[in-house]
């Protein structure tokens, strides 16, 4: 398989930025505040319908034109926000509050309802693909940002887009992280990548009205190439400790058997003992057979000889 060809396998497997807070099926409706227009909107309707017919005694065409216009002024002035939601609310062009959640009013023509912002949080999903970091390695990464809207005035009057805003702001910083740092750095200090990127990004979209929650880098791709050499690398460093840890130890051993050499008065008996102590090491360790010259096996030779000679 080609470079450009396995470049392409590994697109399709990309996880697409996405704004969505909620999996398909648990998103919330807003059949109720449909439903509550619906309804308030045939009750004016009825009621200016039985006014009419009470006033005229029948109902007319012009009494149906100002029962339809009433309704449609109920509906423009009253409103309902869900829980989540706060609407930004403009007059004459001008930001004049922000409403919700629950029942708020506006005034028809000259009162208009913005924007409906969602405070929930929010999860995005970026990515960095064939990045160069700074020892020139081009590295794939992907990343997850929770993050939601605390000011709804600023969100709406301050950027266009402030969703798409924070996905292009999370990848523009992913891009630069990336860019400073070594390949070794980026795979190794996961976690301080993913704290200096909720920090650069919190600095950006603050003035958006945004929070950034966390930051949390999900996969890196590095090629095989440099794979295979930072897991030697990693096992020659693994190497270097456990060497350092049993020099430290074989140090300590022999501080002890110096303070034993002075208690016991006797450096053979001390030497002996490091020499069970090693012995005692192999054998639990090791599977091979050690073998002790013995002056009782000897005591068998000689026996084996005169045997012989008679």
């Amino acid at each position: 398989m080609s470079r450009k060809e396995k470049s392409s396998g590994e697109r399709r497997f990309r996880v697409a930025p996405d704004a969505a807070t909620e999996v398909v099926g648990e998103r919330a409706s807003s059949t109720g505040v449909l439903l509550f227009s619906a309804v308030l909107f045939v009750a004016v309707l009825a009621a200016v319908l039985g006014i009419g017919w009470l006033t005229v005694g029948r109902v007319t065409l012009e009494v149906i034109v100002v029962a339809a216009l009433a309704a449609l002024l109920a509906i423009g002035c009253c409103h309902v926000a869900q829980q989540w939601e706060r609407v930004v609310v403009l007059r004459l062009g001008r930001f004049n509050r922000v409403s919700g959640p629950g029942l708020f009013w506006t005034i028809p023509v000259i009162e208009s309802n913005t924007m409906r912002v969602d405070t929930r949080t929010r999860v995005t999903t970026f990515y960095a693909e064939e990045t160069l970091t700074a020892d020139l390695v081009p590295m794939n990464v992907d990343a997850v940002l929770f993050w939601h809207v605390w000011d709804a005035a600023a969100a709406c009057t301050e950027v266009g887009d402030f969703t798409r805003a924070v996905e292009m702001a999370a990848q523009t910083a992913l891009r630069d992280a990336i860019g400073r740092a070594s390949a070794a750095e980026v795979a190794i200090r996961r976690e301080q990548l993913d704290r200096e990127l909720k920090r650069v990004l919190e600095e950006k979209v603050a003035p958006w009205g945004v929070t950034i929650l966390s930051v949390e880098v999900r996969d890196i791709l590095l090629p095989k190439e440099l794979q295979e050499a930072m897991s030697l690398e990693a096992q020659a460093e693994q190497r270097k400790k456990a060497r350092i840890i049993l020099m430290e130890a074989e140090h300590d051993i022999y501080e002890i058997l110096g303070e034993m050499e002075e208690l016991i008065g006797d450096h053979e008996a001390v030497a002996r003992l490091r020499t069970m102590h090693l012995l005692n090491e192999s054998l639990r360790e090791g599977k091979g057979t050690v073998v002790i010259p013995s002056a009782f096996a000897e005591g068998f030779n000689e026996g084996v000889g005169d045997l012989f000679k008679g």
